[in-house]
């Protein structure tokens, strides 16, 4: 081996291993966090949280990865807010449901009938009640980012159309697992039960249910028209979704690593809406191509819908908090009055 062919070889090697050198600090200077979320990839959250991954990866320049987790591969929401928590999951996208238990003021989302269009859902989310919910969280290791939209839910049902607040009498309707939806639904006339979502398809295709309630979209994205044949559009109830971060992981960023993340969340809350917006527009016909009649509750049988809850909100009013349930409803009044 000639004198030139060893000498270059040294070099390659050297070059090679200073490489590696450079590679291996900056993976170890990289702080990597896992987000989940239960939704599959064929609703539209799973493309917002692909896009808060990829923001997050561009405004930190590399220093904060983002692992994204989709259709509950790191199990449900409930499991997840737990590892949220305890800092072994780093971020969640989904709702506070499971935890409303422990924070009572969330248990303000469940009251049915308060919004009727999206400006009053921003006018409370965006605004300082927002704000005072992120704050509700702190105590529990939970850093809110931004509030992200689930949608307004709605029945759908094997038997029958629902063209009167009659019709859901009876009806064996899943509904979320919190004692406001339970008694709200029962108030209806609904035989109420409280399942987990992951058992819904199944409990629908083997008649164990009749039907269940959901965002129009929720229900396309996992694959309701298969199993229902008749859609109500009530907007009985606006559910909110968050995006969090674990109070451990947190901290771990650096201040501008911080404002980096949140201008992130704050672009994928646009990104998320424009996306929700857009598949709003086809949802109705997409359900109905695949052989679901869907109908809107006329606004008088909504009333009496209202009318038939009102002891059930009455009920809740000073459980959840009368001065903030006061500023909630607030909130929204002013919002409806401009």
């Amino acid at each position: 081996m000639n004198s030139y062919f060893l000498k270059n070889s040294k070099k390659l090697i050297i070059s090679m291993a200073a490489t590696l050198i450079f590679s291996s600090s900056v993976f170890a200077n990289t702080l990597i966090g896992k987000i989940g979320h239960a939704m599959p990839n064929e609703h539209p959250q799973s493309q917002t949280v692909e896009y808060f991954s990829n923001l997050v990866n561009k405004y930190t320049d590399g220093r904060v990865k983002i692992q994204v987790f989709s259709g509950g591969t790191l199990g449900g929401d409930e499991k997840m807010l737990r590892a949220t928590q305890a800092g072994t999951q780093e971020l969640y996208y989904g709702s506070l449901a499971p935890i409303s238990g422990r924070v009572k003021e969330l248990q303000a989302f469940d009251i049915p009938f308060v919004f009727n269009n999206m400006e009053e859902v921003d006018a409370v989310f965006r605004g300082p009640m927002g704000q005072q919910m992120f704050e509700l969280l702190e105590p529990l290791n939970l850093v809110g980012l931004v509030w992200v939209e689930t949608g307004f839910r709605n029945v759908s049902n094997n038997k029958h159309p629902i063209n009167k607040a009659e019709d859901l009498k009876g009806l064996k309707i899943r509904v979320m697992q919190n004692q406001i939806a339970l008694e709200t639904f029962k108030a209806m006339g609904v035989n109420a039960l409280p399942m987990d979502f992951s058992e819904v398809f199944t409990a629908l295709e083997t008649g164990v249910i009749d039907g269940q309630e959901n965002p129009l979209i929720h229900m396309y994205a996992n694959k309701m028209q298969e199993v229902q044949k008749y859609i109500t559009i009530t907007n009985h109830v606006y559910t909110p979704s968050i995006i969090l971060v674990s109070k451990r992981f947190w901290d771990k960023l650096t201040p501008e690593d911080q404002q980096a993340v949140q201008r992130a969340a704050k672009e994928a809350q646009l990104f998320h809406r424009n996306v929700m917006t857009e598949a709003d527009k086809n949802v109705i016909q997409q359900l109905t191509n695949a052989g679901v009649t869907v109908e809107k509750l006329d606004p008088a049988e909504i009333d009496k819908l209202r009318e038939a809850v009102k002891p059930i909100v009455n009920k809740y009013i000073p459980v959840i908090g009368e001065e903030f349930v006061n500023n909630y409803f607030s909130e929204v009044e002013n919002a409806r009055r401009k």
